[in-house]
């Protein structure tokens, strides 16, 4: 490939890129293959459109390199933008744990959306209570345990400025939901007719 630089020697990893700027490197160093996310692939499967996913890149590119400048999402960089801090909490770790779902221990750029996913108003309800029902279920049983429900409240209190009391803790862990997947479900579903929301 004549007059194709790497992108090693352009000295701008395109991760660094916005989809723009990769398009405008691409052109200058005559390379047709410029290493960016398929767009259209990685909104297929998902609520959000092709526009959506590339603004998603941009914040997915922002978070990716605020401490290790890879473009792939440490859990130390997950901390930082949901909290503002590093410090280590099961609630930040077990979602972190749900977006990496490779298991490799950093979130790429296809898992970050296909997660958000989730979160978009048009996804289905059922994948909502699926997302919320693992993200509690600790020790992945299919069943949420009392004890798993009351250290994900103690690590959320954790992260607020709320002083809630032992005592409040454990009525809040006694009204929780401790059965399975079909359970937790219906309860949600019933929450959200009574509520108008899914919580």
């Amino acid at each position: 490939m004549m007059g194709c630089l790497p992108t090693k020697q352009v000295g701008r990893s395109t991760h660094s890129l916005n989809p723009r700027e990769a398009v405008a490197l691409a052109a200058e160093t005559s390379c047709e293959n410029v290493d960016l996310p398929d767009f259209v692939n990685i909104a297929t499967g998902t609520p959000f459109t092709v526009n959506e996913v590339e603004a998603l890149y941009d914040l997915f590119r922002k978070l990716s390199n605020s401490i290790i400048k890879d473009g792939l999402i440490h859990k130390e960089e997950f901390h930082l933008a949901l909290f503002r801090n590093k410090k280590t909490n099961l609630f930040v770790d077990r979602v972190f744990d749900l977006f990496d779902q490779k298991g490799n221990g950093v979130i790429e750029f296809d898992e970050f959306v296909r997660s958000l996913s989730v979160f978009h108003p048009d996804a289905p309800e059922e994948q909502k209570a699926g997302f919320a029902f693992k993200l509690y279920d600790l020790r992945q049983t299919g069943f949420i345990e009392r004890h798993e429900l009351k250290e994900m409240v103690l690590a959320l209190l954790d992260e607020s400025d709320l002083n809630i009391t032992s005592d409040a803790v454990e009525m809040i862990v006694d009204r929780g939901p401790h059965h399975d997947i079909p359970k937790f479900c219906d309860s949600l579903r019933s929450q959200r007719s009574r509520h108008g929301c899914l919580t």
